[in-house]
């Protein structure tokens, strides 16, 4: 094997390694929101989820709404007067809140085009204790225990893909007589830069208790 090609392999072999570290160190590190797995039907979850706060915006696209988000858990929140950025996040002074797993965005009923992102804030906060958002764009939703059908899949998230896992989902639940409540939402659960073959999406709707 010539040296240059040799060069090659393992230089990619060592990019390759680094990136799937960061994709384990990344998902260890995310606090999640906690549930209870009730139980699986054809690949479908159905769990319960506790009382939830959520910091929410709607926006023109994605880009945008994760951007105001950030800023919140960021620091841009009341009490919070001045912010140092770096990776991970943190400020100088007033309250940083941690990133939580999962994002939830969903289409906004308001606009075809327009997304809602939803943030859920670490347990500890309440729908008392969670910072004001100062910009007015975000808002802080609490939703009460529910329980929620899931399908979980890998790999990057398009339309067509989140649509067929919908589809899936909604015939699950209707060949089981379950009932959704609402409408779908999807969840994921990385940063971006996590390897594809290791990321964790799910399409999710909330469903009726059961008599």
């Amino acid at each position: 094997m010539r040296p240059l090609t040799k060069a090659i392999l393992v230089g990619g072999g060592a990019l390759f390694a680094g990136w799937v570290g960061w994709g384990i160190y990344s998902t260890s590190e995310a606090e999640s929101v906690p549930y209870e797995r009730l139980r699986t039907l054809n690949g479908v979850e159905i769990r319960r989820y506790p009382r939830t706060v959520l910091a929410e915006t709607t926006a023109p696209e994605q880009r945008t709404a994760f951007r105001r988000l950030f800023a919140y858990i960021s620091g841009d929140n009341r009490g919070n007067e001045s912010i140092s950025m770096t990776a991970p996040v943190q400020t100088r002074t007033g309250e940083s809140i941690s990133m939580t797993a999962p994002v939830r965005s969903e289409t906004a009923d308001t606009d075809s085009d327009a997304v809602r992102m939803g943030f859920y804030l670490p347990a500890e906060y309440s729908p008392e204790t969670a910072p004001e958002p100062t910009a007015s764009d975000v808002s802080l939703v609490t939703e009460p225990p529910k329980r929620v059908a899931v399908d979980r899949f890998s790999w990057y998230a398009p339309a067509w893909r989140v649509e067929r896992r919908t589809q899936k989902l909604r015939a699950t639940l209707e060949r089981e007589g379950i009932d959704p409540v609402g409408d779908p939402s999807l969840l994921r659960y990385n940063d971006p830069w996590t390897p594809p073959f290791m990321r964790r999406n799910e399409v999710a709707v909330a469903v009726a208790e059961a008599e």
